[in-house]
This record gives C-alpha cells, sequence and structure tokens, in this order.
C-alpha cells in the first residue's frame, strides 16, 4: 500500500489520475489536457499497474487530524507540497514532521513531490528545501527520503514518479 498525503489543493487527485494515464501509455505520448478533478473528501483506493500492481490511497487534506488510522500496511509515502503557495509550505512541514515522527511509518520509503511547477510563481526546489530546512528533517528522519519536483497538470517528472513506485514496491515485495 503507497498512502497519498498531503494538504488539499495541492493536486493529490490529478496525480493519480497522471500517474494512470503515464503507467498505462509506458511513458510514451502525449497526455493532453488534465482531466477534471474534484476535492478529495474521504479516501480514493486507485491500482496503478507498472510490472505489479500498486495500490495508491490517496486521503483528502481534510482528513490530516486522522491520517494515521490509515498507516498501518504503508510501504511507502507520497507526500505532496504545492511549489506555488509559500503561505502553505509550512502548515505542509508540520504535516510533513508528524507522519516522520510515526512509528507506524518508520519502516516507509518517503517520496516529497513539490507539484505545481508548471506555474509561473513556483519556488526553485533549492529555496523550497531551505525554506523547510528540508537537509534537517532528512538527517533525524528514520525513512529513506527522496524529493522530486513534478507537475502533475504538465505530466513533468511523472514517469520518476512511477519509477519510485515500482522501485520502492519492489524492493518491499
Amino acid at each position: 500500500m503507497c498512502l497519498l498525503l498531503g494538504a488539499t489543493g495541492v493536486g493529490k487527485t490529478l496525480l493519480v489520475k497522471r500517474l494512470q494515464e503515464v503507467s498505462s501509455r509506458d511513458g510514451k505520448g502525449d497526455l493532453g489536457e488534465p482531466p477534471p478533478t474534484r476535492p478529495t473528501v474521504g479516501t480514493n483506493l486507485t491500482d496503478i499497474v507498472a510490472q505489479r500492481k500498486i495500490t495508491i490511497r490517496e486521503l483528502g487534506g481534510c482528513m490530516g487530524p486522522i491520517w494515521s488510522s490509515y498507516y498501518g500496511n504503508c510501504h511507502s509515502l507520497l507526500f505532496m507540497m504545492d511549489a506555488s503557495d509559500p503561505t502553505q509550505l509550512s502548515a505542509s512541514c508540520v504535516q510533513l514532521l508528524g507522519l516522520l515522527s510515526s512509528e507506524q511509518l518508520a519502516e516507509a520509503s518517503v517520496l516529497i513531490l513539490f507539484n505545481k511547477i508548471d506555474l509561473p510563481c513556483y519556488m526553485a526546489m533549492e529555496e523550497m528545501k531551505s525554506l523547510i530546512r528540508l537537509p534537517d528533517i532528512i538527517a533525524c528522519a528514520k525513512q529513506n527520503i527522496t524529493t522530486a519536483e513534478i507537475s502533475a497538470r504538465e505530466g513533468t517528472g511523472l514517469a520518476e514518479v512511477l519509477a519510485w513506485l515500482q522501485a520502492t514496491h519492489r524492493a518491499n515485495g
């Protein structure tokens, strides 16, 4: 099981829909216009088939207070942040620290996704890492943490996310 978490409006649902498209095309061809999405109320379960079936459980951002009820059986964690919204960054950082300090997630591999790099107002990766003190977070965390800049809307970086999921779930059996 892979959990997909992040604040409301960061692009989690679009990411899942785009990953399904990318995996079904083997990463080839233009993704075209992004499909319509609605804010997730509750949870969505989606299977991505890429060499093997990977189930992604997306939890709505508004469910933050009860995310911990879903940590069991979590092999990997996708945590999404909005790279175009500096005001949301500190709240997202607090959420991330809570996730990383959970004993149930101590063995999970973590991929932090900085989404919306297609927007003109996005912050550079180095700026975001500095603002949330990511090197310090990684140094103190028990988990193996990877980062990626993506645009779920444009499809940028999604092949790398898929490759990370495949490698992580291959390693976890």
